[in-house]
């Protein structure tokens, strides 16, 4: 199993992390524990030290699932990272309650990385406001936590800015081959490699948008590598960059595990051959995209309650990754009946807002005929 040195740390992690958000389920939606616990033994043996966990995961019972599983483990044989969820978070005495029950379902009197969650400037300057940074400090020096970081979502300049409010331990930070320019991205990564704070990486497979692709483009990567699944290039891709140190992955079966000890147990960073076809695949998705929106809001909102950067967002995505399954959640839930394009009452006052100029009502009409059609299903 390929390991990294957290040099200020004076600690070595497996470059493989089992991040678990995503345990397989039953038909109850429950954790179906006896598949995740086998699973995470099998990561076990292979030699996979680094277990990401956090309050909201499964409903709050992938923390207890993970005390459970790792209680037969001798503790300093690997490392547990959970997460403080910070919205929950409206009082120091919310801290110490939600730490101490974290310690309790992962059966554990310690923390190794503790992150606050999901950062982003709104939810820093509240805990900032609170001093919640000064109480994870004490439980630090109390034993209670080992090192201390934070995960994050929002815009390079909110990263900046959190980055050097301390000297953090780490941090997490989402990253693949098509988000590079996207939240912390690699700007963010190399202003974290200059301060010398080693990265944790989550999304590494896009929420698997990048372990299944159109045929055009799954050949260029069978080209390089017959036996290889897709997922393991955008793993590999991350895990090329020196200051990653840990490359989350959310497995939810027992073959995407094998798929990932295989690619972690002989870790190979990315030839330049292979860096060169990325950067044609990426380049290709974009090609693919079929208007200009930016998401700036300036059309909303609409008189007809039709979430235009919403259903322009799910249009580009589905044509660049040529999969249905990629924007089915959004389209069909998070979006559904009500803020779909074909509400639409062709007003026009969208139009007239939008700084790019986009031909808005046109583009909607193709958007609903493009996704009622389902025409790429990977």
């Amino acid at each position: 199993m390929e390991k990294r040195k957290m040099e200020n740390l004076g600690i070595e992690t497996s470059l493989l992390g089992f991040g678990c958000m995503r345990f397989p389920t039953g038909g109850d939606g429950k954790i179906d524990r006896e598949r995740a616990k086998a699973m995470l033994e099998k990561a076990l043996a292979a030699g996979v030290n680094y277990f990401d966990t956090a309050w909201p995961y499964h409903g709050g019972e992938s923390e207890l699932l993970v005390g459970e599983a790792l209680k037969g483990h001798p503790r300093d044989s690997f490392y547990l990272a959970t997460k403080l969820p910070c919205w929950e978070v409206k009082s120091l005495a919310d801290v110490d309650r939600i730490f101490n029950r974290q310690l309790e379902k992962l059966q554990t009197d310690y923390i190794d990385f503790y992150l606050m969650h999901a950062m982003n400037r709104g939810s820093w300057g509240e805990m900032r406001k609170l001093g919640v940074v000064g109480r994870l400090e004490q439980l630090k020096a109390e034993g209670k936590i080992r090192y201390l970081g934070f995960s994050f979502h929002d815009s390079y300049e909110a990263f900046e800015e959190i980055l050097s409010y301390r000297n953090w331990d780490f941090c997490q930070i989402q990253l693949n081959y098509m988000d590079t320019e996207e939240q912390a991205g690699l700007k963010g990564y190399a202003l974290a490699e200059k301060m010398g704070v080693p990265l944790v990486i989550m999304e590494p497979v896009k929420g698997g948008s990048l372990a299944a692709f159109a045929p055009d483009i799954t050949e260029k990567f069978r080209a390089l590598d017959s036996r290889a699944s897709m997922a393991s290039f955008a793993l590999r891709w991350v895990g090329s960059l020196p200051n990653v140190k840990v490359v989350l992955s959310g497995m939810s079966s027992m073959e995407q595990v094998e798929d990932n000890l295989k690619t972690f147990g002989d870790f190979k960073p990315l030839s330049e051959a292979e860096q060169t076809t990325i950067r044609e695949v990426v380049e290709l998705m974009n090609s693919r995209i079929q208007n200009g929106c930016t998401g700036c809001r300036y059309c909303m909102p609409c008189p007809a309650g039709v979430n235009i950067p919403g259903s322009f967002g799910c249009w580009n995505r589905y044509h660049m990754y040529q999969n249905y399954n990629v924007v089915k959640r959004h389209w069909e839930n998070d979006l559904g009946e009500a803020q779909q394009p074909k509400n639409c009452i062709k007003c026009g006052k969208c139009e007239q807002a939008c700084p790019q100029h986009l031909h808005i009502r046109e583009d909607l009409e193709r958007a609903q005929a493009d996704l009622d059609a389902k025409e790429y299903i990977v």
